[in-house]
Parts: structure tokens; C-alpha cells; sequence
């Protein structure tokens, strides 16, 4: 699969720019063998929207770019007339067959990005979801059990702060009131924000009835970090989630003039700033723990002015939860000041039946599959975490790069993952 943030030519650099074939919804579906043509066509459409022109792309969760991410996952569903439903957290679902039987088998991931993202980051396990009910179809198979594809809302909670924000809503886990109140940098709501996009706010909660149709969740997701590349290998199973959170520190200072106040007379907070940087790397390394200060806000921005107050933000993990707790505690020791959680998911081990069942459906194509443990925070952990039996495949990322225009996957890689996923599905979905 090319990359859809290679350097420019007189080429569209869109993936599967040489296709003959029409990349819009409601196209006649070419599935296996021709699932590849599918897979590129699909990409083409979703490489051109929410680029960022620095590099990257930006698909927050409702803004232009994640709508139309939207309108294109409903147009896909229509095309293989799926049925499509929007539940109240804000996630969409595809279905093969009536959610009111229940015992379903569900794939997906989620369609928005951090700022200045790769494009593989949740599309890669919507689009695997679509294609795989493809092949399934072509090989002439019939679920016994309802099947669907959910694309999860804000799971990077790149916008409104809160990770995973769709599926903790959906079942329960963040309370509809906070959701709400949740605002973005420009101190614009969610519950404005749902307003402007015809939603209503007061719609927002759980969904228990549909949360309860879900018999078995399977998330792909393309690999953030290098254990498929060390593997040699295309393809692993996911095995456990760590423990991870988000906390922020409100530093607070005097502003003044930054030429003409005296060293000794400055209540500089952009100091304290600093010293919560370094606590972090050096609590990280401690602790066997990893620690990162990657947002920071400050208030008036101003190169010639001692700022008045600085937020900065501290992202923690660890596969053991109590170590990211001391790795927290360490660096508001330093800083002198309590952090604020902001959200916290605890080590999440994904259903060892379920990943056993998974591992040996894909033995036939792929032979004996490894079993990764992952530091990025997935909806399929919050599922997880709210007793639905969850598995994780993850598609090797050859960059080792995540969450940066750098994130790749290769073509071959992608329809294997397709390929797995299918075998997957046609085992929980048909035995």
C-alpha cells in the first residue's frame, strides 16, 4: 500500500492512484479475488480527506474531516447493504444480520486521528471490517450469529481530551454530564458541538440493550511499534492492554515584563513547566515505565512576557497499574502541585479463550501466530473492561512509527490482515 504522505510529483499521491476503478460509495463490489482492487479503491477515497497540509492528517472527532469520514462509512455500509445505525454515544455500526438476535460478532476500530496522524490508525480496522464481510460473502458463507462493523467515536480523544470517549460512553464508563462538558481548544463544548452537527446532547448515555448484543468483539489495528518488524511476521495477536492515563497540572505564575523584572523578583510557572518534563523522563526510567509531556498551553503566549499560567498535560504507562501511579505521584512530588486525572484505564488483559480460539483459526494461513502485548490504548479495552469477550489482531507497521505522517502499512500486509480477519470472523460467526 503506498504512502499516502510520500513526497509529491506530477503523480496523485493517493493510494491506488493507477486503479481503473470508481472509488465512490455505492460501487459495485469487487471481493475476492479482486479484494485487493477493493482495498485500494477504498484507500484512495480515505487518503484524500482531513490531510493536514504540514503532513499527516487531522480528523477530529466532528469536525469536517470526521464527518465525512462518516458519510463515507454509511455509503460504504449502504454499498453491501448492510444496516446502518448511529447509537447514543455517537458510533456507528454496520450489520450483517438483526442485532436483536444477539451473541454478535463485532469488528472495527475508529475513524479520527491525533493532530498531524497516520493514515492507518483506526481506518485500517474499519476498512478490514468492510472487506472481510466481502470475502466472507464470496466464499459463500452464512453467520449463524449477527455480524457487524463499528467505527468507535473519538477514540483519541484528540479534541475533548478523553480517550476512547465513544466506547466508555456506550457502555457506561464516562458519565454523559462530564462527556458533555468536555470542551476543545477554541472552548467549544461537546454538547455545542453535537448541536451544530444535529445531534442532540440530551441523546447521549449508554446503550445497554445494544452493549449486551455483542457476543465477541475483534479489533484490528495497524502495530505501534516494532515488535512485528523484530518478529519478521505480518500479523500477531494482540494479548494484553497496559495500564495508561492522562493527567494535567494547572501552574500558575505572575505575569510581567519579560526585559526589565529581575530574576529573583519572577513567579515564572514555565520553571515548574520544566521541572514536571524532567521529573517525567526520569520517574519513567525508574519506575520501568514510560512518561510523556507531549501538550502544554500557555497563557499569554507571549515571547516578551513571564507567562501567567501554564497547563501541561502528563501521559503515563506501565504494564503494571500501581507503577504508573508512582510514575504520577513522582512527578507531583516535583512539581509541588496535584495532578489532575483526566482519564484512566487500568491493565486490561484481553479474553485468553477468545485469543486462543483466534490464534487457532489462523494457523492454516499463517501458521503459528505471536502474541503481542501493546502500550496504546484501544476501545477494545474498554469493551474488555465491561466483560465482553475482546481479541486484538495487529497488521506489522514497518516504520515502527505511530501517531505521526510515518505510519505505514504494507499493501500485502493490509490483505493478509483482510484475509485473518475474515478467517476470524467466519469461525466466531459460523461454529
Amino acid at each position: 500500500m503506498s504512502d499516502p504522505d510520500a513526497p509529491s510529483s506530477d503523480v496523485d499521491p493517493g493510494v491506488g492512484r493507477d486503479l481503473d476503478v470508481d472509488p465512490g460509495v455505492g460501487r459495485d463490489l469487487d471481493v475476492d479475488p479482486g479484494v485487493g482492487r477493493d482495498l485500494d479503491a477504498m484507500w484512495r477515497v480515505l487518503a484524500e480527506i482531513g490531510r493536514d497540509p504540514r503532513g499527516g492528517y487531522l480528523r477530529l472527532a466532528y469536525d469536517d474531516a470526521e464527518l465525512a469520514l462518516r458519510e463515507w462509512f454509511a455509503g460504504e455500509a449502504v454499498a453491501r447493504s448492510l444496516s446502518l445505525h448511529e447509537d447514543r454515544a455517537g458510533n456507528l455500526w454496520a450489520w450483517w444480520g438483526d442485532p436483536a438476535d444477539g451473541d454478535a460478532v463485532v469488528a472495527g476500530s475508529h475513524l479520527d486521528s491525533v493532530r498531524r496522524g497516520g493514515a492507518f490508525d483506526g481506518p485500517l480496522g474499519v476498512v478490514s471490517g468492510l472487506l472481510a464481510i466481502d470475502v466472507l460473502r464470496a466464499r459463500g458463507v452464512r453467520p449463524s450469529r449477527p455480524v457487524a462493523v463499528a467505527a468507535f467515536a473519538d477514540e483519541e480523544g484528540a479534541r475533548f481530551g478523553v480517550a476512547c470517549a465513544g466506547s466508555r460512553l456506550l457502555t457506561g464508563q464516562l458519565d454523559p454530564e462530564r462527556a458533555l462538558a468536555l470542551t476543545d481548544d477554541d472552548g467549544l463544548s461537546l454538547a455545542a458541538t453535537l448541536r451544530r452537527t444535529g445531534r442532540d446532547p440530551r441523546d447521549l448515555g449508554p446503550d445497554r440493550e445494544l452493549t449486551r448484543a455483542i457476543g465477541r468483539y475483534v479489533e484490528l489495528h495497524v502495530e505501534q511499534g516494532r515488535g512485528l518488524i523484530d518478529l519478521g511476521v505480518p500479523v500477531a495477536v494482540g494479548s494484553s492492554i497496559r495500564a495508561h492515563g492522562r493527567w494535567r497540572f494547572d501552574l500558575a505564575g505572575r505575569p510581567d515584563h519579560a526585559g526589565t523584572t529581575r530574576l529573583e523578583d519572577r513567579d515564572d510557572p514555565m520553571l515548574t513547566h520544566a521541572r514536571v518534563v524532567l521529573a517525567a523522563r526520569e520517574a519513567a526510567a525508574r519506575h520501568d515505565a514510560v512518561a510523556t509531556v507531549g501538550r502544554v498551553q500557555v497563557e499569554p503566549n507571549g515571547v516578551n512576557a513571564i507567562a501567567a499560567k501554564v497547563r501541561t498535560w502528563l501521559d503515563a504507562r506501565a504494564d503494571d497499574p500501581e507503577v504508573v501511579r508512582a510514575v504520577v505521584a513522582d512527578v507531583a512530588d516535583t512539581a509541588g502541585i496535584a495532578a489532575v486525572e483526566e482519564s484512566w484505564t487500568p491493565r486490561v488483559d484481553l479474553d485468553p479463550a477468545l485469543r486462543e480460539r483466534v490464534a487457532r483459526s489462523l494457523t492454516g494461513r499463517l501458521g503459528e501466530v505471536p502474541v503481542l502485548a501493546t502500550g496504546a490504548g484501544h476501545d477494545a479495552g474498554i469493551l474488555a473492561m465491561a466483560g465482553i469477550p475482546t481479541a486484538m489482531l495487529f497488521v506489522r507497521n514497518p516504520t515502527g512509527i505511530s501517531h505521526a505522517p510515518e505510519e505505514h502499512a504494507e499493501r500485502d500486509d493490509c490483505l493478509t490482515g483482510v484475509l485473518a480477519l475474515a478467517d476470524v470472523l467466519e469461525e466466531l460467526a459460523c461454529r
